[in-house]
């Protein structure tokens, strides 16, 4: 049971058989697997491999031990005849391959998702919805940006007593996320009702506050005045730059979560990491 569990046959397909002898169970499960289509060759090539590799007759109690040997070696020769067998460099190459191909398709479709985002973020910028309107249009943009870089994301939700406009997981810790469109940028209030909704979770827990608009140096000095903070902020032309491509989601955030928490600088334009 072990062996052929480890090759990757099914715990069900086993479970079908698991009664009768070793050789019907063999049987039944070749023709099984053979009814499986390319799922089931594969898990078949698998098991010739697997035999190949024996050096002596797993069963002590065979009957005739010189036959089983004499067995092995017609198998692996024909496993080697018809290509059947799987070299480990072989497989390990293909393994490589494979996750190549992988990464290169997800970075195809990734990129090919920026450019949606970027073409609706142009067009929102331009359009003349309702400061209401635009806010659920950032929260979904940021959602899709988000899930675009493969960083776990919740879409906005709420609690008995809030509006919770997105959260993230990032490096170990959980970010709240606000999302703004105003035309006003957001007072000293507004960061310290946001901070509050952060400090109520767990201690972990941080906060990324985005306000198209951008936000007042007078307001951001006066709230971290006297105070620490676990909040970072983003404004409009921070998610340009992120949206056109001349820094990743990821860079963009380690280098904002990396100024906060080392220089204490909650507010820092990505802009600046391109000044010489």
């Amino acid at each position: 049971m072990a062996f052929l569990l480890s090759c990757g046959v099914p715990d069900g397909l086993y479970a079908r058989y698991a009664e009768e002898s070793k050789y019907k169970i063999a049987r039944h499960v070749l023709s099984e697997l053979d009814a499986m289509g390319e799922e089931g060759y594969l898990i078949q090539r698998r098991l010739v491999t697997e035999i190949c590799k024996l050096r002596k007759v797993p069963d002590e109690n065979v009957p005739d031990r010189d036959a089983a040997l004499q067995a092995l070696r017609w198998l692996k020769e024909l496993a080697i005849d018809q290509k059947l067998h799987i070299e480990e460099q072989q497989t390990a190459a293909e393994a490589r391959t494979t996750e190549a191909r992988r990464k290169q398709a997800a970075l195809a479709a990734r990129a090919q998702k920026m450019e949606q985002l970027r073409s609706t973020f142009s067009a929102m910028a331009i359009s003349r919805d309702d400061p209401q309107a635009r806010g659920y249009g950032l929260e979904d943009l940021l959602a899709e940006l988000f899930e675009a870089h493969e960083i776990t994301y919740r879409r906005p939700y709420r609690t008995r007593t809030e509006q919770i406009d997105g959260h993230f997981e990032f490096k170990g810790f959980d970010y709240l996320v606000e999302a703004r469109w105003r035309r006003e940028s957001p007072a000293e209030g507004d960061l310290a009702t946001f901070k509050v909704k952060v400090d109520k979770k767990l201690t972990s827990t941080r906060g990324l506050f985005v306000s198209l608009i951008g936000f007042r140096p007078e307001v951001v000095l006066e709230f971290t005045r006297g105070i620490s903070s676990n909040i970072v902020l983003m404004d409009g032309n921070d998610l340009s730059l992120i949206l056109e491509g001349h820094v990743s989601l990821v860079d963009a955030l380690d280098l904002k979560i990396q100024k906060a928490a080392q220089e204490g600088i909650i507010y820092f334009p990505l802009a600046r990491r391109f000044e010489n």
